[in-house]
C-alpha cells in the first residue's frame, strides 16, 4: 500500500454499507508520513486541523492552515498536505463519496445543487477559519458528525447524513457561481493526468518521452509546463515523490531497505541511500531507527 492509500482508505469501517462511504480518521505529519504528495480522488475531502500548522495545497493554490480550520478539497481537485516549518501537524481527514447523498433519480437537488458541484460550478471557500461568518455553523456540523462516528448508535448514517445536508446548505447559501477559465482548467487537467500516473506507475522506469506523450506534449514543451506549473522540474518532483513514499514504507513495513528501494523505483541501493540522506538529513535505515 502506497502512502495515498493510506491517506484515502486507511480507516475503511467494516459496519458502513456499500453506499454508505464516510471515512474519518487522525493524522499527524511527520509520525504517520513526512508529506502527502499531490494528488486527486472522486471523493470529497475535509481536512479538520487539530494541532500544530501545516500546508495545504489545492488546485496549485498553497494555504497555510492552523488548529481549528478546514479545509475543503471537492471531488477531482489536486490536493497536497504538508508541515509548515518542520513543525508536528495533527489533522481529522474526513473523506466521502458525495453520490451516496444524491437521489437515484435526478431531481431539483440533484440538478441544482450535487450536478454543479461536481462540475465545480458553485465556488466555495477552500479554507474555513474563524474570519468566515458562518465558520462556527460549519463546525458544529463537523463536530456532530465526529461525535456520531465515536458511538455509532442505531441509525447512525442518518445522523451523519443529516450533518452532511446541512454542512452543504451552510456552503450552498454562501456560495457563489464559478466561472472556471479555459486555460487554467485545462492545465489542472494536465496536471492531474500526470500525478496520475507518477501515483500509478512511480515503481516504474518513468521517462520524459512517455509522460510527453500522455500529455500530447513535444518533450522540451513538457519539460517547460511541468517547471511553470509545479515550480520544479519533472524528475526532482519523481523523485520527491518516491522518497516520500519509501520514508512512509520504512516506519509501516517490516521489508527490507532494498525492497523499499526497489518498491519506489530504485534499483541501485547505493544512489537511494545517497539521495534519501539528502532529502531526510539522515540514511534509511536512521531514519526508520529515529521514529
Amino acid at each position: 500500500m502506497n502512502i495515498l492509500e493510506y491517506e484515502n482508505y486507511q480507516e475503511v469501517k467494516s459496519h458502513y454499507e456499500i453506499d454508505f462511504s464516510y471515512n474519518t480518521y487522525l493524522c499527524t505529519i511527520p509520525l504517520d508520513f513526512f508529506s502527502v504528495p499531490m494528488h486527486w480522488h472522486s471523493e470529497m475531502e475535509l481536512i479538520y486541523v487539530k494541532k500544530g500548522r501545516g500546508m495545504v495545497s489545492v488546485d496549485l493554490t498553497d494555504y497555510l492552515v492552523t488548529a481549528g480550520n478546514i479545509a475543503v478539497i471537492l471531488p477531482g481537485q489536486l490536493h497536497a498536505i504538508s508541515s509548515y516549518q518542520s513543525e508536528t501537524f495533527e489533522y481529522e481527514n474526513i473523506i466521502f463519496n458525495v453520490h451516496m447523498l444524491i437521489p437515484k433519480q435526478n431531481d431539483t437537488l440533484t440538478e441544482e445543487f450535487f450536478n454543479s458541484l461536481l462540475g465545480q460550478k458553485i465556488q466555495f471557500p477552500v479554507l474555513i477559519n474563524e474570519t468566515i461568518t458562518f465558520y462556527n455553523e460549519i463546525l458544529q456540523c463537523i463536530n456532530r458528525a465526529d461525535e456520531i462516528c465515536t458511538h455509532f448508535p442505531s441509525g447512525y448514517y442518518l445522523g451523519i447524513r443529516s450533518c452532511l445536508y446541512e454542512f452543504f446548505y451552510i456552503l450552498f447559501t454562501n456560495s457563489t457561481g464559478c466561472d472556471i477559465h479555459h486555460k487554467t482548467s485545462r492545465a489542472l487537467d494536465k496536471i492531474k493526468l500526470i500525478t496520475k500516473y507518477i501515483e500509478e506507475h512511480f515503481e516504474d522506469e518513468i521517462s520524459i518521452e512517455k509522460m510527453a506523450e500522455i500529455c500530447n506534449f513535444s518533450q522540451s514543451h513538457f519539460m517547460k509546463f511541468f517547471k511553470a506549473s509545479m515550480g520544479t522540474s519533472f524528475f526532482s518532483y519523481l523523485n520527491d515523490y518516491r522518497l516520500t513514499t519509501a520514508s512512509y514504507m520504512l516506519t509501516k513495513s517490516i521489508s527490507s531497505i532494498l525492497a523499499i528501494a526497489q518498491e519506489c523505483g530504485y534499483n541501485n541501493l547505493s544512489y537511494f541511500n545517497r539521495i534519501f540522506k539528502m532529502k531526510f538529513g539522515m540514511t534509511p535505515s536512521e531514519f526508520r531507527n529515529h521514529l
